[in-house]
């Protein structure tokens, strides 16, 4: 079964483009100030069935997935593992070579991703939680490394990227990898939970000296683009494309017009989808449809009101008064899906959700709850090779599946 819902809006002057449908989406505006369900939306119920088909089990933590020209898929797991997984279930023992993690927490073993050009160009990239040494020890930050397999043994590794600075704190890493169709490599970073929006003076995500809580932009060897945005203050990090963001989870690179859209953690309640553009604010710590911890969830206790326009990029859509907590996700382009072509497909830790969002260029038009509380936890999706729709889920004796309809 699976929930069909309106969505909650973006900025509403955005809403003209809708022309003779305003007055509907007007209504769903409304649905979504204080919400009668889970997400802030009003539910109705859908006929909606797909089939899960289970590929392998008995994973420890995984974190991301990738497949490899031969078809099978490429794993992370947190405490530092890659494996390999058939799909027929074996499961490959560890490789080696990698560096060591902070596996704590959030930290560990994140996300991977293959070159565009794999296998000519035969990299592997992957992000992870590097811990500090030396005057650093203690402290962690997330990185970005290559490297090149073969058999199991992980070779030629070098870390093109590192968060600036490394803090305390085993919270909010990021971390997801996105090539853009120029073969850039879209890296996104969590604020590390430094930021407290009761705390004025804490808001790292806003601060263009650090890299927490930004969306960053680096070649494939780890210099940067010289498209890349320049920013008034003079003190911006290099590779900086986007800034305050809390805590991004999922990203994907939209099929038609090659634009990275992201998901990401709100605290309580006010996760949200975001369009991430060069240069753009997305209002972390400052504004939030979510409400501060402790607090009780509602209209007055939206981070600075809620409101991110005009100040900030509004969402897409979010979640209230309660968080889904959405993780990986993927355009559908292939056929296995009749009606749901171009669909945005994500996953959903607290919310044990897919959720399947129907969408054009730069909008978000209507979300779906598919497989809620059946498989648990999900944490990436990915679209194989084979135009099916897999997704692996979390924690302990994780497993993948395969998604038909």
């Amino acid at each position: 079964m699976a929930t069909h819902l309106p969505i909650c809006p973006s900025t509403p002057a955005r809403w003209w483009r809708f022309g003779a449908w305003a007055p509907l989406l007007t209504m769903y505006l409304a649905a979504c100030g204080g919400g009668a369900s889970p997400d802030g939306t009003v539910g109705t119920p859908s006929s909606t069935s797909i089939k899960t088909v289970l590929i392998a089990q008995g994973l420890s933590s995984p974190w991301g997935m990738v497949f490899m020209p031969d078809g099978r898929l490429l794993i992370t797991e947190k405490a530092g593992q890659m494996r390999l997984v058939s799909m027929n279930g074996q499961v490959s023992g560890a490789i080696t070579g990698l560096p060591p993690v902070a596996d704590a927490g959030q930290g560990g073993l994140l996300d991977v991703q293959l070159d565009p050009d794999y296998p000519s160009s035969p990299w592997i990239y992957w992000s992870y939680a590097e811990p500090g040494v030396n005057a650093e020890a203690g402290l962690a930050g997330t990185a970005v490394a290559r490297g090149r397999l073969t058999e199991l043994v992980m070779g030629n590794v070098q870390v093109i990227f590192r968060q600036v600075p490394k803090v305390q704190g085993n919270n909010h890493f990021g971390s997801r990898l996105a090539f853009a169709r120029d073969k850039t490599l879209f890296i996104t970073l969590g604020e590390r939970m430094q930021d407290d929006p009761a705390n004025p003076g804490t808001e790292n995500a806003q601060n263009l000296a650090k890299h927490l809580g930004k969306v960053v932009r680096i070649n494939r060897d780890g210099g940067i683009p010289g498209d890349n945005p320049l920013f008034a203050n003079g003190l911006a990090l290099p590779g900086i494309w986007s800034l305050g963001h809390r805590n991004v989870q999922g990203a994907a690179i939209h099929p038609a017009t090659g634009e990275l859209w992201v998901s990401e953690h709100g605290p309580q309640g006010g996760d949200e989808i975001n369009l991430v553009r060069a240069g753009h604010n997305y209002g972390w710590p400052l504004r939030s449809y979510g409400c501060p911890y402790g607090a009780t969830p509602g209209d007055a206790c939206r981070v600075g009101g809620g409101v991110h326009a005009p100040d900030f990029d509004e969402p897409l859509t979010y979640w209230v008064p309660l968080s889904t907590a959405p993780s990986g996700m993927a355009f559908n382009t292939g056929t296995r899906y009749p009606g749901w072509e171009g669909n945005l497909f994500a996953g959903s830790l607290a919310g044990q959700t897919l959720w399947r969002l129907t969408v054009d260029n730069e909008h978000v038009l209507v979300r779906e709850a598919l497989l809620s509380k059946v498989i648990g936890r999900i944490r990436d999706v990915v679209l194989g090779p084979d135009g099916w729709l897999y997704v692996m889920t979390d924690g302990d004796n994780a497993r993948i599946y395969r998604i038909e309809r």
